[in-house]
């Protein structure tokens, strides 16, 4: 499991670094999943653990919204 998380961290940083110039639903999901991880870090005492687990979980929620809107996209410009 830790494995897992570790590889969705870099994978959500590298996509952070690739949109660093635009807005994106990656950057969304990492602010907010870094807010929450700040906040349940501060309760649980583990508070960096907490935030990388928040910005990963966020990240890639962030990343899946942007791929279906990609495929949104693909696919309405193909009806017309």
């Amino acid at each position: 499991m830790v494995l897992i998380i570790n590889i969705l961290f870099i994978a959500v940083i590298a996509m952070l670094v690739i949109t660093w110039s635009r807005r994106s639903a990656i950057w969304g999901g990492a602010t907010v999943g870094l807010i929450i991880g700040g906040l349940i870090g501060l309760f649980t005492g583990n508070i960096f653990l907490s935030i990388k687990n928040g910005v990963t979980i966020g990240g890639t929620i962030g990343i899946i919204a942007e791929v279906l809107g990609a495929i949104s996209d693909r696919l309405n410009r193909r009806k017309k």
